[in-house]
């Protein structure tokens, strides 16, 4: 019988060849394989010998560049487009070191996830795929790159998916980026069980953070408090109309924000008639000049005003004369910018709402005060939650040992029982046979296993001989 225990890795003191001598199986070599090593034999061997267990110091690894460690312009040096994705997958799948993974990329963030060998050569692929060396930015990038393993990728993945990782803390859009990068990675075979587990993992913390937390409960942006306040004067939303002054990116958040609260008509008035354009057909809205904005003033329910005019560019007169027409109907004014967009002297008037920026960043000061109290109390959770994470995954190490050791026994059973057949076939008395079947697959499977006992003992290896008896529960003899 061809048998070899189970060697996990060689991260022990010990290196692999000593490792392969110190349990008694001379005559192995270690051979490359595209991943790992395995234990093979110098000798053929039969075919129906068991396969040495591969001996994989792999990780978990994450290596990332985000909005904490470089800006704009070195992240966009970075960024996987979406038909890029999956030959940059297959790719980053057939490095030799490489196990599994999954690739993250988003507007604030890039991050290969991956099971791999410790010290995979990650950063080196990204810089080849990216041709870095070629366009310039290698020493920037790498320099703002963060290398993560084992416990502290985990408890990364957990914070980004939980939204505490965000520029804006507590956002539940990253959640839905790491699910499609994810299910990306899987339909191309990319993942295996270390990572199906931990994503899996990752999903079930988040949601548990953002039920049971604050963490997204209130607003944290400008835009998304300046709709929720219109949402306690006009709720629902979804018959008002909304007039934007402006096509920058605070404006374009409005709009989303507005969109997603119900409301169908929007129009967009800017100096560029041509940004207007691009932003109002985002959302199916109506563009318009600055020169026609006091015409459709009186149509406008909500008003969220942020340009970089030096000047009001609505005036109080404006106003007045929209309230006169819309009779008295009541209007919902943000001023957004800096300097102001709309005369202050608009609060004076009735049956207007009139909030500033300064009004908004005391209510996005208060909220992210609740965000960060919600995050406290949300590492804690992740904390209990990696911990348990580990245990489990350290079981997931154990189960390429037990299925080879299941696939062994399982031959000597089949080889045992045909022995028996034939035997049964030839004549032999039934109890015979049956003596026969149970004493020889006891010693068949014994034999290996009390062969290495025998030489640790004669070696004076008392470490194996106490992680035998425990392996198999074996009581220590009376004296």
């Amino acid at each position: 019988m061809y048998w070899t225990p189970p060697i996990a890795d060689n991260r022990g003191s010990k290196r692999p060849a000593q490792l392969l001598v110190r349990y008694g199986i001379e005559g192995y070599k270690l051979v490359p394989r595209t991943r790992g090593f395995a234990a093979v034999s110098d000798e053929s061997r039969p075919t129906s010998a068991p396969r040495a267990l591969a001996i994989q110091p792999m990780s978990l690894l994450v290596l990332g560049i985000n909005h904490r460690t470089a800006p704009v312009e070195l992240r966009e040096k970075v960024v996987f487009t979406e038909a890029g994705l999956p030959d940059a997958l297959r790719e980053l799948k057939n490095v030799p070191s490489v196990d599994e993974a999954v690739i993250v990329s988003t507007c604030n963030r890039t991050e290969l996830y991956c099971h791999a060998e410790e010290g995979a050569a990650l950063s080196e692929w990204l810089t080849r795929w990216f041709q870095l060396e070629q366009h310039g930015g290698r020493e920037a990038v790498e320099q703002s790159l963060y290398r993560l393993s084992d416990t502290g990728a985990v408890n990364h993945l957990f914070a980004v998916a939980s939204g505490l990782d965000s520029m804006i803390l507590g956002e539940p859009q990253i959640l839905g980026q790491l699910k499609d990068a994810y299910r990306a990675a899987q339909d191309l075979g990319a993942t295996g069980p270390h990572l199906n587990k931990l994503f899996q993992a990752a999903f079930s913390v988040a949601k548990r953070i953002r039920s049971g937390t604050n963490i997204g409960s209130n607003s944290v942006s400008v835009a998304a408090a300046a709709v929720n306040l219109a949402r306690t004067v006009f709720e629902p939303l979804s018959e008002r109309t909304a007039l934007l002054v402006g096509a920058g990116e605070t404006i374009a958040l409005a709009a989303k924000h507005l969109v997603g609260h119900g409301v169908k008509r929007i129009i967009v008035a800017n100096r560029s008639l041509a940004n207007a354009q691009a932003l109002a057909q985002e959302f199916a809205g109506y563009a318009v000049t600055l020169d026609a904005l006091e015409v459709h003033l009186p149509e406008a329910d909500i008003v969220i005003s942020s340009t970089a005019s030096p000047t009001p560019i609505i005036s109080y007169a404006a106003v007045k004369t929209a309230l006169r027409e819309r009779k008295r109907r009541p209007m919902f004014m943000v001023d957004i910018a800096v300097p102001r967009d709309i005369d202050p002297k608009v609060a004076d008037l009735e049956d207007i709402y009139f909030f500033t920026i300064d009004d908004l960043q005391t209510v996005v000061n208060e909220n992210l005060e609740t965000r960060k109290q919600a995050a406290r109390d949300a590492d804690q959770l992740i904390a209990q939650e990696v911990e348990l994470y580990q245990v489990q995954r350290k079981a997931l190490d154990a189960v390429p040992a037990i299925r080879q050791i299941r696939e062994q026994a399982d031959q000597v059973r089949a080889q045992t029982v045909d022995q028996a057949q034939r035997m049964l076939a030839a004549g032999k008395d039934s109890k015979e046979v049956i003596e026969f079947l149970a004493s020889t697959l006891t010693n068949r499977l014994t034999h290996t296993p009390t062969h290495r006992l025998r030489v640790a003992a004669e070696n004076g290896d008392a470490e194996l001989i106490r992680a035998a008896a425990e392996l198999f529960e074996l009581k220590r003899d009376q004296e």
